[in-house]
């Protein structure tokens, strides 16, 4: 009838009004050199750099432990929008975040090998997020520290199964605790996201796994126990996800192997943490180094301007290594200036990050091995729970801000993403 065929007629135009804004939209993101999230490829490593779509790509990004946590209550899943769009906002491309929760209120790992699912889905929702506004993760799939659970859990665990425990440092070389751990690992990268049915080693929004956040063994200063648990470890996660680059977490402090950057670069109270940074990355499995930075934590009795002098040398001193020795990238996986430091102005928060971007981007121009850093950390404006002296709110526009703005864009310049300048909040 002629009705109907109206009806038929007015659904076409419809249909193609939105097939035409579709690829007005998507021609809209090609222009600004923004790739839909989708088609993104795996970040890769040639060298000393990252690749991504055959150009160098470089991880100026955040630290947001609190992902899976706040997403896991469906209230609450506007923070991780709200943060992750922020950040998209000043060009950051990588966020860190916790794969861990063992134990606890909302733990992901309530016992050995047993996940409460709602949790699992909170981090489904966190990577679907990530992939749909282009942002890459770092997942790390356990704590050095109590908090959150961490080696002192999986110790526990054991304990309560029968095994005989002295301390944590138990956690690298006990039978029952490490195959808990593998199983962690297991479960993680065959977990399929409820969110994008894409399973976790095939997710292309995941950049890399680490084996942990900070892992120090202080029953064993040589750094040997450490060492040994690298490369068990890496080898076993690489076996069952060779897709990802994989790095181990550490803070960066040397050991035995490098006993001049021993003397002149650790924090004497390091000297006993149990790790070796050329030892620890040395695998063919692990991909990339990692260090953090705290000058403030590590020298409180130390002037501004010595803390500075400091961190430069800190970066120098391992940006040299990863070149020269280790041969792969380098990331500053946490670094910040604490709030509560006796004396803080923002000015000097922003020396700290004027200080790190700087060094990190004249070795960038070179293309050298650091690839970027990612402070520590990020969160939305009214969570309060989780402020704390580093905390950082992007749309609070203070000049720390706009400093991580300008840094997305000059790195972004030099990764052959610079169409994407004019987009970037600076």
């Amino acid at each position: 009838s002629t009705k109907t065929k109206k009806k038929i007629t007015k659904k076409m135009k419809c249909l193609c009004l939105v097939a035409f804004l579709a690829i007005v939209i998507t021609q809209s993101y090609n222009d600004l050199g923004v790739e839909a999230a989708s088609g993104d490829g795996f970040v890769s490593r040639k060298g000393v750099q990252f690749i991504l779509d055959g150009k160098p790509f470089y991880a100026n990004g955040f630290n947001a432990y609190w992902l899976t946590y706040e997403a896991t209550d469906p209230a609450t899943r506007f923070n991780i929008t709200y943060a992750f769009q922020n950040a998209t906002s000043r060009g950051l491309t990588v966020a860190r975040t916790w794969g861990f929760r063992d134990g606890g209120y909302r733990a992901l790992q309530t016992a050995p090998g047993r996940y409460d699912e709602l949790t699992f889905q909170g981090l489904d929702f966190a990577i679907a997020e990530a992939k749909r506004l282009g942002i890459k993760m770092i997942i790390t799939f356990v704590n050095n520290y109590s908090d959150f659970g961490g080696r002192k859990q999986y110790v526990e665990w054991a304990k309560s199964q029968g095994q005989v425990a002295n301390s944590e440092d138990d956690f690298y070389t006990n039978p029952l605790v490490k195959q808990f751990f593998k199983n962690h690992v297991k479960t993680m990268v065959d977990r399929v996201n409820t969110f994008t049915k894409i399973a976790y080693k095939d997710e292309p929004t995941i950049m890399a796994w680490e084996l942990m956040n900070e892992p120090q063994c202080k029953a064993d200063p040589s750094g040997k126990t450490l060492t040994a648990w690298i490369g068990e470890m890496a080898t076993y996660v690489k076996s069952l996800d060779s897709k990802h680059l994989l790095s181990t977490g550490l803070e960066g402090f040397y050991g035995d192997s490098s006993p001049q950057r021993k003397a002149s670069l650790n924090p004497v109270a390091a000297n006993v943490l149990g790790t070796d940074f050329i030892a620890n990355h040395f695998f063919d499995a692990i991909d990339f180094a990692s260090i953090h930075s705290y000058p403030d934590l590590w020298f409180p009795n130390l002037n501004e301007t010595s803390r500075l002098e400091f961190l430069r040398k800190w970066l120098e001193g391992h940006m040299e290594d990863a070149q020269n020795i280790l041969k792969k990238p380098l990331i500053l996986g946490e670094f910040g200036k604490p709030s509560n430091t006796p004396g803080y102005t923002l000015a000097q928060r922003d020396a700290v990050f004027n200080a790190t971007f700087d060094t990190i981007y004249a070795s960038a121009e070179k293309g050298g091995p650091i690839a970027g850093a990612l402070f520590w950390h990020l969160i939305s404006g009214g969570m309060t729970n989780f402020e704390d002296p580093l905390s950082i709110v992007l749309s609070d526009n203070t000049s720390s801000v706009n400093i991580i703005g300008q840094q997305s864009r000059k790195l972004g310049l030099i990764g052959g993403r610079g169409k994407l300048s004019h987009k970037i909040k600076i």
